[in-house]
Parts: C-alpha cells; sequence; structure tokens
C-alpha cells in the first residue's frame, strides 16, 4: 500500500501550519516587527519623559503667600515654608489648611504635567501611566 494522506508532505521545521504564513512558524510580520519596534521606542520615550519629570520642581503658594510649598515631579513635598504672621496659636486650623491647599495644588500640577507629557508620547492612546 501507499503512504497514504500524508504521502508527498514534508514537516516543517518549528511545526505545523501556524506560523504567520512563513516558513518556520512563529515569526513576525514585517507590520508586526515594525510596531513591536515603535512600540519599544515609545516606551523608552516615556522613560525618558518620566526621568525628566522627576526632575522638575513646581512651587505653589496658599493665603496669598502665607504657605508656599515645592513639589517635585516624583511627587514628593520637597519644602514648605510659613510665614510667621500666619502662625495664630487660637486658629491652628487655618494654618492646616492653607497647606493642605498649597500641598494638594503642587500635586495637581505636577499630575498635570504628567499628563501632559504623555499624553504627547501616546497621542492620546489614553494609556495609564
Amino acid at each position: 500500500m501507499g503512504k497514504g494522506i500524508k504521502a508527498g508532505k514534508k514537516k516543517r521545521p518549528g511545526g505545523g501550519s501556524f506560523g504567520g504564513g512563513h516558513p518556520g512558524g512563529g515569526g513576525l510580520s514585517s507590520q508586526q516587527a515594525q510596531q513591536m519596534r515603535q512600540l519599544q521606542q515609545m516606551q523608552e520615550q516615556m522613560e525618558q519623559a518620566q526621568a525628566e519629570l522627576e526632575e522638575k520642581e513646581v512651587e505653589t503658594t496658599a493665603g496669598g503667600g502665607a504657605v508656599a510649598v515645592k513639589v517635585n515631579g516624583k511627587r514628593e513635598l520637597v519644602s514648605l515654608t510659613i510665614d510667621p504672621d500666619v502662625m495664630d496659636p487660637e486658629d491652628p486650623e487655618m494654618l492646616q489648611d492653607l497647606i493642605v491647599v498649597a500641598v494638594n495644588e503642587g500635586l495637581r500640577q505636577i499630575e498635570e504635567m504628567s499628563q501632559s507629557a504623555m499624553g504627547e508620547l501616546t497621542g492620546g492612546l489614553n494609556l495609564p501611566i
């Protein structure tokens, strides 16, 4: 008898017929390879932008300058300055509120800078940071 249905077929290295149509199977098409390179390049640019953001600082104030804070791109409070005239022992809540307002504004500005920088890189893909 003959070899039946398998006659004349050769087995491909890499196994089977799944491989995107490329001999050897498992390979990427040139379009997929290009997309992978673009993604890797975007990732490198995002890492560079993040490193640059971490070096930046913003200064914000509250209470007409009575409280000033600096926040860096790592979202850390770097400095806090309080005008002694605003330190009222009878009203500590006012000072506490001014500090909270100034710090939150600094953090908001850093977040806005981060979103803007990443938005430029991702072209509005709305990827998480």
